[in-house]
């Protein structure tokens, strides 16, 4: 998986979210769409790369917010048998 196009995805996605006037709604609905949208394993790259500092070091700030604040949410559930 290219995490830098990961990444590049996610800062579209956090430029998009940062026009809103709340932040913490912005940095909420970040989160709530690579939740919803993004498959389990590139929700699991993106935040291998969150603790890769070179790798977060390109992403916006509200990203980095965004993948800190719900990283549990955003970690795909197990899958029971």
């Amino acid at each position: 998986m290219d995490v830098d196009n990961l990444i590049e995805m996610a800062n579209r996605i956090g430029e998009f979210f940062d026009s809103m006037p709340d932040r913490a709604e912005a940095v909420d609905s970040v989160a709530d769409h690579i939740r919803r949208f993004w498959e389990p394993r590139m929700r699991l790259a993106i935040l291998a790369a969150l603790d890769d500092p070179k790798a977060s070091a390109t992403m916006e700030p509200i990203v980095r917010e965004a993948l800190e604040k719900h990283k549990a949410d955003l970690r795909p559930k197990a899958a029971t048998a």
